[in-house]
């Protein structure tokens, strides 16, 4: 792709400064070429503005004339992500429904969908208009998929599900696999069958490798917007609110309530029955074992406020070698005080 910077600016409602230039791709300021557009999010590296060799900068406005083009935005991350969409070459070189692919006759699958080689769609599943399914896809049977989705290889949709329209699943992503749930008889381990379903809404994406698990009986919620990363597992009957982040290794137990707008960093742990509400952030590797007030910026494990646990992190923790090797002096000239007073006791 190529575009004019002033077509550029336009398209995004920007202003921008110097010349106009055409652009045909987006770098790093380190590796942007002349006729590339590169960013400043971070103003900590507003140091290589002055070496960039890029034709563009994408910035706010205090840095704009620290470059000799530059694209000013009040959201440069924002308008970054609009630039890398409209540079970005789609994945995938199909169209239509690959002879290849496995489509039950009883599956509603329109004209308009791109189903590859390899792909198994079951039973009295439906898909929306302009979805794409990678090869490996699997739909099971009586599962409802929106519009325009785009489920990458290998992606695992079990059957009785509904997904909503714009979803994305990530290579490997397994949805509607049966929740962890056992019961403790003489015999051992006693499986209780997981009968529930997952309703995920519109504009989901769900990461690779990442389970979420049907419910026992009820039903698994992923509220609209959420963004959830890799390597995370959602237990059954789990409900998670709408726009919510929720970043790579988290384990969220079974049948907890996440509001809408939460944060969860990497390697969060919340335990089962837990609320967390509206617009609670939880810092990475902290563990929730009870409810979380709306709001909340919490951080460790176990899990208290951020401020409190950056105090006892950053300021107390490094000082505990110190603090050990005080006290066993101040033990051991107790120690000497103690035989002190009690030879002279003797003495007397």
């Amino acid at each position: 792709m190529k575009i004019l910077l002033s077509a550029l600016a336009e398209k995004l409602g920007l202003e921008y400064t110097g010349d106009d230039i055409e652009i045909t791709g987006v770098n790093t300021l380190e590796k942007a070429g002349n006729d590339q557009i590169s960013f400043l999010v971070n103003p900590k590296y507003a140091d290589l503005m002055e070496s960039t060799r890029a034709g563009c900068v994408l910035t706010s406005g205090p840095h704009a004339d620290k470059t000799k083009r530059a694209l000013i935005s009040s959201n440069v991350y924002m308008d970054l992500a609009k630039i890398v969409e409209m540079f970005a070459e789609p994945q995938g070189c199909l169209t239509g429904i690959s002879d290849m692919a496995f489509v039950h006759p009883e599956a509603v699958v329109p004209d308009s969908v791109t189903v590859y080689p390899f792909v198994f769609i079951g039973a009295n599943a439906t898909i929306g208009e302009g979805t794409v399914l990678f090869p490996g896809v699997y739909i099971g049977e009586k599962t409802s998929i929106g519009s325009n989705c785009l489920f990458y290889p290998n992606a695992v949709v079990m059957g009785g599900l509904s997904i909503g329209d714009n979803a994305i699943l990530q290579p490997g992503a397994v949805i509607g696999g049966d929740g962890y749930g056992y019961a403790q008889t003489p015999m051992g381990h006693q499986k209780i069958p997981q009968i529930g379903n997952v309703a995920i809404g519109d504009n989901v994406e769900i990461g690779s490798n990442t389970a979420i698990d049907r419910a026992a009986l009820d039903t698994t919620k992923i509220g609209n917007g959420t963004k959830i990363d890799n390597l995370v597992q959602i237990g059954h009957n789990v409900e998670v609110g709408e726009h919510c982040l929720i970043i790579g290794q988290v384990g969220i137990g079974g049948s907890t309530k996440v509001g809408n707008g939460v944060v969860l960093a990497g390697q969060v742990g919340v335990a089962d029955n837990a609320e967390i509400g509206d617009g609670a952030m939880i810092g990475a590797q902290s563990g929730i074992a009870g409810n979380v007030e709306p709001g909340s910026k919490l951080a460790g494990s176990p899990a208290m406020p951020a401020g409190t646990f950056l105090r006892a992190s950053s300021v107390c923790l490094p000082k505990l070698p110190d603090l050990f090797k005080r006290v066993k002096k101040l033990e051991k000239e107790l120690a000497a005080v103690k035989l002190a007073a009690e030879n002279g006791d003797n003495d007397a």
